[in-house]
């Protein structure tokens, strides 16, 4: 039977290069792509794959909080995880979150298929650099000012608020991705900046790009 896999990218040529690579794998069948973290939700909801191969800077959702919505309501789905970030930050939160593996971008094409392999098998699979960083820690810690110390702080509802005004998307905007009222993205918005000392939003876009929560290339508009 296939391993059946949704890939998660916002860069088309990447998502393009994986089902390429895992087409000629005869255990692996690619079922869907996803742009964005919330589509990536979606898909597995809707799908229920094996595996996802999940980037972690995305637009609407990005892979850490998409990562916790998939593991929470389709847990027997595994997430893999595959970046182009090595921070400990990135790889200390993901794992946090279940994740189960960890490969860089520059990975060759025959250990990403074979790490679709081991974590469908309930196999942890992580870069060999990253899993000498894990013996050298020895546990999992939480790093200040990393993503995770960002979630002991907000609520899931109020980071995808930060991330969407971050992104540069008005209320209304934000209100019709999140299918809430104005007036509830204008509340979680009063209470991220409240929580996090932030007297505007140009400060909470920057926020979130030094917390990995956008990308620095994203364009946004200062409201």
């Amino acid at each position: 039977m296939n391993i059946t896999v949704v890939l998660a990218d916002d860069h088309t040529i990447v998502r393009e290069g994986m089902r390429s690579i895992l087409e000629s794998e005869a255990d692996i069948k690619v079922i869907a792509e996803a742009s964005d973290g919330r589509e990536a939700v979606r898909l597995v909801l809707s799908l229920r794959p094996d595996v996802v191969v999940m980037d972690i800077a995305m637009p609407l959702l990005n892979g850490m909080e998409a990562t916790r919505q998939i593991l929470a309501a389709a847990p027997s789905t595994r997430v893999l995880i595959l970046s182009a970030h090595c921070d400990d930050a990135y790889v200390e939160h993901v794992m946090a979150l279940g994740a189960a593996g960890y490969l860089l971008k520059q990975s060759s094409s025959n250990m990403i298929a074979e790490a679709i392999r081991q974590v469908h098998q309930g196999v942890d699979c992580f870069t060999s650099s990253i899993s000498k960083h894990m013996r050298r820690r020895g546990k999992i810690k939480p790093v200040a000012g990393s993503p995770e110390s960002t979630d002991l702080q907000l609520t899931p509802r109020e980071l995808e608020v930060l991330q969407l005004v971050a992104e540069g998307n008005a209320n209304k905007q934000t209100a019709d991705i999140l299918h809430i009222s104005i007036k509830t993205v204008e509340k979680h918005r009063h209470q991220v900046m409240h929580k996090l000392d932030l007297p505007n939003t140009a400060s909470l876009t920057r926020y979130a790009i030094a917390h990995g929560i956008i990308e620095s290339s994203v364009q946004v508009t200062i409201l």
